[in-house]
């Protein structure tokens, strides 16, 4: 379906993990706090199946998940040819229903779509969910060489295209609400990207992430968006062309607008930046709505500097925690979901008015 150019208007919603185990009263509390973007939560502390690339790695071939060690393994089966060839005839059939995730492994997203459609409502938003991004799930797993996968071409392709068929089967999901999706790729392991440490090459990753979001955007009317809650190398993720950036802006708003020209660029061309304004390390309870504010202001005041008027980059604006919310104690977590909340009403009253 053919839809306009959004227009977000700083808009709240969360990144994925939290800390809370009561899956119904969790979803109805984002609803409750996100009602025009709300997300479906992952219980990282209900389940090792939530973890981050356990969650997404049913259907996918020559993984397995061993519970009781909590590992994800690269299958010593001796069945490589044919579970790739498998895969492959899964995947080029688009048989989105062997790539499902299971009601076991997410909880979180069969009974926000449930919450939902209990709910009657003449306006529709948006709908946020969120993947393991391909960087982070391939240079996570080990291969049987004991290098992580990701420096295995044919099946760091073959589970990277995984990801990605997995995720319009979660967009497909997701459209049943009535609301138009919203999928980040999470992608933590890109933070520190191009430091010494890091042995993954700049086109490997661009390559991965362009092939995720290309997928998506060929196949749904979804908005892709991608998340890395530290520093990174941020044109290249300008780059690859997400509908959405989504960085840690309480922690490292310098860095990123150390790239104002970019910034304005992305913007221009119809991107959407997702404000981390909310920390989730470290949090106290006691962080004032006006510092927060006062941060993104001066973040949207020097992006203006490049041509870019006020309401444009509100449009192009939401607000996140900084990273997911799973590490926090469950009261801090539900007052960083009422400060995001906070922020929205505040921002949308005109709080940024006048820089």
């Amino acid at each position: 379906m053919a839809e306009k150019s959004p227009d977000f208007g700083f808009m709240a919603t969360g990144i994925g993990s939290v800390p809370f185990l009561e899956v119904e009263a969790t979803c109805r509390e984002i609803i409750r706090f996100f009602p025009h973007m709300p997300f479906w939560p992952q219980f990282v502390k209900r389940s090792y199946l939530e973890d981050m690339s356990v969650q997404y790695s049913e259907g996918l071939p020559l993984l397995e998940v061993n519970e009781e060690k909590r590992s994800l393994t690269v299958s010593n089966s001796g069945e490589r040819e044919s579970e790739l060839v498998n895969f492959y005839e899964r995947f080029f059939s688009g048989d989105l229903e062997s790539f499902a995730i299971s009601e076991a492994y997410a909880p979180g997203l069969y009974t926000l779509m449930a919450s939902l459609n209990e709910i009657k409502s003449d306006q529709t938003h948006y709908i946020k969910g969120q993947t393991v991004g391909p960087i982070t799930f391939t240079s996570g797993i080990l291969g049987l060489d004991g290098r992580p996968v990701i420096h295995d071409p044919e099946l760091s392709e073959a589970l990277v295209r995984g990801l990605a068929i997995k995720a319009l089967w979660q967009v497909r999901m997701l459209e049943k609400s009535g609301r138009r999706p919203v999928i980040f790729l999470d992608e933590p392991s890109l933070s520190g990207f191009g430091s010494a440490f890091s042995s993954i090459q700049r086109q490997d990753v661009v390559d991965k992430l362009q092939m995720m979001i290309s997928y998506l955007k060929d196949k749904s009317d979804c908005l892709v968006g991608i998340h890395c809650c530290g520093n990174t190398d941020w044109p290249m993720i300008m780059a690859v062309r997400p509908d959405i950036i989504n960085f840690d802006a309480f922690e490292f708003i310098e860095h990123f607008l150390l790239y104002p020209d970019g910034i304005a660029e992305f913007l221009k061309k119809g991107g959407t930046i997702a404000w981390g304004v909310v920390p989730t390390s470290g949090f106290t309870g006691h962080e004032s709505l006006k510092d927060l504010l006062k941060k993104v202001g001066g973040g949207i005041k020097k992006i203006a500097e490049n041509g870019l008027n006020l309401q444009a980059i509100v449009e192009r604006s939401i607000f996140t925690p900084s990273c997911g919310m799973g590490s926090m104690s469950p009261a801090n977590a539900r007052s960083a979901m009422s400060l995001l909340a906070r922020l929205q009403v505040e921002s949308t009253e005109g709080a940024f008015q006048g820089l």
